[in-house]
């Protein structure tokens, strides 16, 4: 499927339009929205394959889609887990067999995806994990429990990193293996309600859960380096339509500055100049790393500046509103609901941007061991 726009695409410019319209936030509505991309080949863009009912395009084209698509406000994805993290994976460990079953419904947005990393012992620690899964027969099953799953609550299913080998240690014996999450009684997920009010995080349970042999990317025991693999993706393209937000989101502040009179304040006007210039720097930094390979140190710069930068951003949010900001946009009491507007939102919100995708502390681990060639911390037997 080429890349490029036809009459064919009119059909869908107009879809477009609607869901904008319409605000999309149901579940069932977000899913929709993802048949409505895959119907037309726009989930998988970057995938190196083509295929899967996917349109392959080139890393410029890349850019422009992603872009526009932040600039144009389009509905929150609920597969970008499945399609900018699973699908690059699969396409570079998978079998064919594991190919043509998973990417496929990716591709279409039929399938939502999960990703079971950290464990509330390990944190992004991954080496950590104490799940285990263990062989029977033609599954593995597996126990143990999983943090902070994004949108666990909505996908059908997990990729989980567990521990097949009980006789190694840290990052060996590790498996990477596809689960569905319709196992009642075998996997249970419970929403952990955040400062916002929100449940987009999730614990999982799995008790004995089921994952066919034939579902383990890679081979058993190297999970550590699929998954190790599959973080290399997390950061790319994305990133730039990540900053198309951040504008949008910095350009908000600076209007409420300039209506109530905080951009008189000589030290509120330099912060906002300076979350504008640096805003600038990381666009600049994306794009000169763009499709590299080689830095290893590269995704974690990035991590660390976003998301110090955003949780900046938060705190003058609410700090250029002054009192106001501890007053929400309808009145609170126990019987009214809780209701936040977007600064509050985002304050509150980006406490989680240090945390979340490896911890600030972890990103500079990997700076310090990987680039700089600083002596580890002693972690215990290997």
């Amino acid at each position: 499927m080429e890349f490029g726009f036809s009459e064919e695409d009119e059909a869908f410019r107009g879809e477009v339009r609607g869901w904008l319209a319409a605000h999309v936030d149901s579940t069932m509505r977000r899913r929709t929205w993802e048949r409505t991309l895959g119907k037309a080949g726009w989930i998988g863009l970057g995938w190196p394959e083509s295929g899967y009912g996917n349109r392959t395009a080139g890393l410029t084209q890349q850019v422009v889609w992603a872009e526009e698509y932040a600039r144009a406000k389009a509905p929150p994805r609920s597969g970008h887990i499945g399609e900018n993290l699973l699908g690059p994976t699969l396409v570079a460990h998978g079998t064919p067999e594991q190919k043509s079953r998973f990417l496929p419904p990716i591709a279409a947005g039929e399938e939502l995806w999960c990703q079971g990393y950290s464990e509330p012992g390990a944190g992004s620690d991954l080496a950590g994990v104490r799940t285990v899964a263990v062989r029977d027969g033609a599954d593995y099953r597996i126990s143990g429990q999983k943090i902070w799953t994004s949108l666990a609550h909505e996908a059908d299913w997990c990729f989980v990193l567990a521990r097949t080998d009980p006789d190694e240690r840290r990052h060996r014996g590790l498996s990477f293996l596809l689960v569905p999450m319709d196992q009642p009684g075998r996997i249970e997920v419970r929403p952990i309600r955040q400062l916002t009010g929100t449940s987009e995080f999730n614990e999982v349970f799995f008790d004995g859960a089921r994952a066919r042999v034939e579902h383990v990317v890679g081979e058993a025991g190297q999970g550590w380096r699929v998954a190790m693999s599959l973080l290399g993706f997390e950061r790319g393209v994305s990133t730039l339509a990540q900053q198309i937000g951040f504008a949008a989101e910095l350009a908000g502040i600076v209007a409420t500055a300039v209506e109530t009179g905080a951009v008189r304040d000589p030290v509120l006007r330099a912060r906002l100049v300076r979350q504008w210039a640096e805003l600038r720097a990381m666009r600049f930094n994306a794009l000169r790393t763009l499709g590299g390979t080689g830095d290893p140190g590269a995704p974690s710069v990035a991590k660390l500046l976003w998301a110090n930068w955003h949780q900046r951003l938060g705190e003058l949010a609410v700090e250029i509103r002054g009192a106001g900001a501890a007053a929400g946009p309808v009145d609170w009491s126990a019987s009214s609901p809780y209701e936040i507007d977007a600064a509050q939102h985002l304050f509150l919100f980006s406490r989680a941007d240090t945390i979340y995708g490896g911890s600030d502390q972890i990103q500079r681990t990997i700076i310090a061991e990987r680039v700089l060639g600083l002596p580890g911390e002693p972690k215990g037997a290997a």
